[in-house]
């Protein structure tokens, strides 16, 4: 890069930087998860405003590459940081009535899903391919956990009952749903069978031996400030090296990224995984995320949709939030759970998020969807987070009781 290349570069990195902290306030302010305002800003970013022309003077194009392996980045440290969330701990209290939610609010979701990839590919030749509509499915059954995990925080929920269920259900919906994912990739990559079956050493070689020897070298490190710094750079290096492995198998970076974090362990009270919450999650949400953003906007034009697309819009919205909420509803019922927590957790269960952008982002740059879907997809995925916080008012979500031990 030349040297007014990087100026250009940097200076683009502190508008990104600037407008997300100020949309992700303004949207705060307006009772919303400060994402919604960042994704609102990448959107606006884009080609909706203007015809493109905005980005292109803020963003000129030999600057862009630049851009986009940064948001690559960002997105890997974005999926790190979700699976270090997922704590395996306080699935086991609420385990039984989370996996039925779970269940529901992935399947009935993923059919509807199917349904819709069948409408909108009927007009092609053959019918639409598999992959084509097992994405639209998998999709379609995506929960946000990392967002419901804020929402749930900014509302004082995260240590209640409903709060508990609802955060184990979305974990367990983010495990199979990126399962569900890897095999769509595969299948769109052309090389199912290898790449699944490469999955398993893998897996084996992640689970039963990268696991055990951090546990047994975990207590060994002294807490101390250089000790724990030797622990984030550990974290970063295991991220890094199975980022690449799920590369390099043709399947993503974002599944290694995913995994590797799922499996920090938990020993010595979690000072492993609070020590690389506290010094990556800063700069990855304030930084790497709305450079993520900025870039995903570059893909979605609203303008372009015209009346079809909109109405399209309206079935995609419709089908997904009652693919969720009567999933995650009934299955609570079944569970004995009352009308009003049911409803709760119908709700909650739709928040997609940034989890949904990622999704999608990974079938554009597949070519599995084109740039419509993905900017009719996006309106849903803003749509169904953005009801989240109003619902849960109007069916009275409040502080409940502690978590029990066990459910």
């Amino acid at each position: 890069m030349t040297g007014d290349q990087i100026a250009v570069l940097l200076a683009d990195l502190a508008i990104i930087l600037l407008l997300a902290r100020i949309c992700g306030a303004l949207a705060r302010k307006c009772g919303q998860p400060p994402v919604i305002g960042e994704v609102v800003a990448g959107i606006l970013l884009g080609p909706t405003l203007f015809g493109g022309r905005l980005s292109a003077f803020l963003f000129p194009a030999d600057v862009r590459p630049s851009l986009s392996v940064l948001a690559n980045v960002g997105l890997a440290l974005f999926m790190f940081m979700v699976g270090l969330e997922v704590d395996q701990q306080k699935l086991r209290g609420v385990a039984r009535v989370s996996a039925g939610i779970a269940v529901g609010s992935l399947v009935l979701p993923f059919g509807l899903g199917v349904l819709l990839a069948l409408f909108l590919g009927r007009g092609t030749a053959g019918g639409p391919d598999i992959g084509f509509v097992l994405f639209v499915g998998t999709a379609m059954a995506m929960t946000a956990f990392p967002v419901l995990a804020r929402i749930l925080t900014d509302r004082g929920m995260e240590r209640t009952l409903l709060g508990g269920i609802a955060l184990s259900s979305a974990a367990i919906i983010d495990v199979l749903a990126w399962c569900m994912l890897a095999a769509v990739v595969a299948v769109a990559g052309g090389g199912f069978r290898w790449q699944l079956l490469a999955l398993v050493p893998y897996g084996v070689l992640m689970v039963w031996v990268v696991r055990p020897l951090l546990k047994r070298w975990i207590p060994r490190i002294p807490a101390d400030g250089a000790a724990r710094a030797e622990l984030v750079a550990v974290g970063l290096l295991g991220w890094l090296l199975s980022a690449a492995a799920t590369e390099w198998l043709g399947l993503h970076f974002i599944f290694g990224a995913f995994l590797f974090g799922l499996l920090v362990p938990r020993d010595r009270g979690g000072v492993f995984r609070d020590e690389l919450v506290r010094r990556v999650g800063p700069v990855t949400t304030s930084l790497f995320v709305p450079v993520y953003f900025v870039v995903a906007g570059f893909g979605v034009n609203f303008a372009q949709l015209g009346r079809s697309g909109f109405g399209e819009v309206a079935l995609i919205l419709a089908l997904a939030i009652a693919g969720k909420f009567a999933g995650a509803f009934v299955s609570a019922r079944v569970q004995s759970l009352g009308v009003r927590d049911s409803l709760v957790l119908g709700t909650l269960m739709n928040v997609r998020g940034m989890t949904e952008l990622v999704v999608l982002g990974v079938g554009l740059q597949l070519g599995v969807i084109d740039g419509r879907l993905y900017s009719e997809m996006t309106a849903m995925a803003l749509v169904t987070t953005a009801m989240t916080g109003p619902l849960l008012s109007a069916f009275g979500a409040k502080r409940a009781a502690s978590l029990p031990a066990q459910i």
